[in-house]
């Protein structure tokens, strides 16, 4: 990867270093919330609705209490005994810790029992008798949002984030949230264009496949309640449980440990309520530990569809387009209006086009709930802008990079939201991409059988704002360092980059920082770590502690009278100080951006993100015309991610991503029959990518850019590598047969269908 070009000098940044935790996890010393048992722990299993709708007339728990073993059987009735009013999310607090009076979607947890033993526990569940009134259910997106059948009576916006105060939902609809942006003369372009593309892309829902379940323990100590949870925002988690409990934030203490994988699934409240309300009424610690199978009903991504219409003139310049995207955000919004809000500004793509509409919706279902997911929508959103720039390029006889380097928007030219592109490398990343798949070179286009095609896709993302990081840094008398931030690292090596970080400005060797894991009683407020945010907002608030603590020691070192110039060193400071080895110097910073929230009628703000990520994807296909069968040849990942802090672990984020983003486009579907039942939900039955699925050569690189407004010139880049993958796939396929897909995941029997339908002799290939 060609990453190792620094703009300032920097003495650790830059370098390539591996996880500074690798040893303890390949031996299996690494801690996991999950492998916790506390003393007279209960194991909990939840009870879970078997309709997508309907009225709880009755729920009958006698036979599951007279089994021996059993604890408890506990209804929402027990849960309001503690939390009176049992609701949470991020963004409506419309999610009951269990179902209350109404259920609104298959899985949705009615009960749960508790037991010593947890075999004993999901026994019991099949006890439990309940009796429901069916009513209507609607499932899909576009439908929801013009039905009649309404998923929630009533919405109860949260007010907790600056970006989403504006939050009041449609009454007596199913819109949680509609998003607009309205730029030029939209219908004028469509009048006096020379050629009018309009399309239809859709995505599917898909679960993120943590492979560490979700899990969170509640435990009661003296001064509050401690929750031992694998989550991504345990500040949050801390401030939910605090105020649904109606406590202040100092009895709720909140701690995790590393995650094994987590991809938006752990964010904001999951388990957590549940396992503290149980906690409570049984006053011992409860553990809510959630099968493989059960997080299929807890947390998915957004399934969308998303027309699009674009005006182009004869020269091949986008003069217009017209979006309108429905999210399907299920049966709870979690955090789905911000993907709507967040993401559907992007929905134009990274184009410099003179007139815009865009409609973004963010639509309650009654399928599973719909939140984070790595990209933060920017994946289903680029599918289709990205396609229809296939499209586009294909029938004006243009090169598919020709027509999308004429149309990209340059640096310091307005996006649509009219905030001006700062260092967002765009043309750089295209044409890295074009140059890594050799695009003007001469191509192989195989035999009559097995025909080859090349496809590239382009998308971007912008950093979600305005979030807050707040960090710590402590000295010790000894020389020791102590850095506090409540940053989780899931896999993303955050602990080692941001000890580089620290260690960049205290001088001193990042191995050497102590890293202490996030616990809201020990380590400063992180928003959480979602979005690619974390370089780029505790890369600063780190920086900003360390230089803090630089500034106290020379003010210390002043006051102790030792000569100006000479090299600081906190254990000799303190120890001189102190006349032994005592007190610590502490260093503290905490960052949150500017923003200028939108104009609600225009979608308009000068400043509405701190920056831009970039990914670029090049992808070379075969296709055996006989079956329709395809496989990936060769995948070419291209980022801005502005100075990479550390190459290598840069490299691992963006084939990670990318890898992650094959699952969706090709094999990943949760498949609900016409009543809402999931069918396949176990690994056995839901294919996530295996090591034949990956192409033979897969390459990586970060273009050599700096983002000026950045932590020593750095931004996120956990995202970036799955953007432009799903459409680069589409388009090598249509290279190569001739065959547009235009919903995921793109399957083997549909390009075969199409294929068939077009015989005796196929029809001619894509040139």
């Amino acid at each position: 990867m060609k990453m190792e070009t620094q703009r300032d000098q920097t003495r650790e940044l830059g370098r390539s270093r591996g996880r500074f935790e690798a040893q303890a996890k390949v031996s299996g010393r690494a801690e996991y919330i999950h492998n916790l048992t506390l003393p007279r722990m209960l194991h909990a299993k939840i009870l879970r609705s078997t309709v997508a709708h309907g009225r709880i007339v009755s729920i009958d728990k006698s036979e599951a209490e007279a089994l021996e073993g059993v604890h408890s059987v506990i209804t929402s009735e027990d849960i309001m005994t503690v939390m009176p009013e049992p609701y949470f999310g991020p963004a409506f607090h419309d999610q009951p810790i269990l179902a209350v009076g109404k259920v609104h979607y298959v899985g949705e947890p009615v009960a749960v029992v508790l037991s010593e033993d947890p075999y004993i526990a999901e026994e019991a569940t099949h006890l439990i008798d309940v009796t429901y009134e069916e009513l209507p259910a609607v499932f899909n997106e576009v439908e929801a949002a013009e039905s009649k059948v309404v998923v929630h009576d009533e919405l109860r916006p949260a007010g907790t984030f600056p970006d989403l105060k504006h939050l009041a939902g449609r009454r007596d609809t199913n819109i949680a949230l509609d998003f607009q942006v309205r730029t030029g003369d939209v219908e004028k372009a469509f009048a006096e264009a020379d050629h009018i593309f309009e399309h239809s892309f859709r995505t599917q829902q898909v679960m993120h496949t943590p492979l560490e379940p979700m899990i969170s323990v509640g435990e009661l100590t003296d001064s509050g309640i401690t929750v031992h949870t694998a989550s991504q925002s345990p500040s949050f988690v801390r401030l939910e449980i605090a105020r649904l409990l109606r406590w202040p934030e100092s009895r709720v203490r909140v701690r995790t440990a590393f995650l094994g994988g987590g991809f938006g699934a752990k964010l904001y409240v999951k388990l957590e309520a549940l396992a503290v309300a149980l906690t409570m009424l049984a006053r011992r610690p409860v553990r809510v530990a959630l099968t493989m199978e059960e997080q299929f009903y807890t947390i998915t991504k957004h399934a969308t569809t998303f027309k699009i219409k674009s005006a182009v003139n004869k020269e091949g310049r986008i003069t217009g387009r017209k979006c309108t995207v429905w999210w399907n955000g299920g049966a709870y919004a979690d955090i789905g209006p911000r993907v709507t809000q967040k993401s559907g500004f992007t929905a134009p793509g990274p184009y410099e086009i003179d007139n815009v509409w865009v409609d973004s919706y963010q639509v309650y279902t009654n399928l599973p709930p719909a939140g984070a997911f790595r990209g933060f929508g920017i994946t289903q959103l680029v599918w289709a802008y990205e396609s229809q720039a296939d499209i586009i390029a294909r029938e004006l006889g243009m090169d598919p990079v020709e027509f999308r380097r004429l149309n990209m928007l340059r640096e310091g030219r307005p996006h649509a939201t009219g905030t001006i592109m700062r260092d967002a490398a765009l043309i750089e990343v295209l044409d890295r991409t074009a140059e890594r798949m050799k695009w003007n070179e001469p191509f192989d286009r195989g035999t009559e059988k097995l025909r080859r095609g090349r496809g590239v896709g382009v998308g971007y993302k912008a950093l979600v704002a305005p979030t807050t990081s707040v960090a710590m840094i402590t000295l010790s008398a000894d020389g020791s360092c102590f850095l506090h931030m409540s940053t989780v690292d899931m896999g993303q090596a955050s602990n080692t980059t941001m000890s580089m970080v620290a260690a960049e400005v205290l001088g001193i060797d990042p191995e050497d920082i102590k890293v202490i894991r996030p616990d809201t009683d020990v380590t400063p407020y992180d928003m959480a770590t979602l979005g690619s945010r974390s370089t780029f907002h505790m890369g600063h608030a780190v920086r900003l502690a360390a230089e803090d603590a630089v500034e106290k020691m020379k003010v210390l070192a002043a006051q102790l009278g030792v000569p100006e110039g000479e090299p600081l060193e906190a254990g000799k400071l303190l120890k001189q100080r102190y006349g032994m080895q005592a007190g610590n110097i502490v260093g503290v910073g905490s960052y949150i951006p500017d923003y200028i929230s939108p104009n609600k009628e225009t979608g308009h703000s000068e400043n509405i993100t701190p920056n831009w990520m970039i990914g670029g994807c090049g992808v070379e296909v075969e296709v055996d015309t006989e079956t329709g069968q395809f496989r990936l040849v060769r995948m070419e990942n291209v980022v801005d991610c502005g100075t990479a802090l550390n190459p290598k672990i840069v490299e691992t984020q963006v084939s990670g991503a990318a890898i992650m983003q094959i699952g969706a486009a090709l094999y990943e579907n949760m498949e609900f029959d016409e009543d809402g039942q999931l069918r396949n939900a176990s690994f056995a039955e839901y294919k996530i990518p295996g090591i034949t699925d990956l192409p033979d050569q897969i390459g990586n690189e970060a273009v050599d850019v700096y983002q000026n407004n950045g932590p020593f010139g750095a931004k996120g880049v956990g995202e970036s590598g799955a953007f432009g993958v799903a459409s680069a796939i589409a388009a090598a396929i249509e290279d190569a047969v001739g065959v547009r897909l235009t919903s995921m995941p793109m399957k083997y029997e549909t390009v075969c269908q199409e294929l068939h339908a077009n015989d005796p002799k196929f029809r001619q290939w894509g040139e």
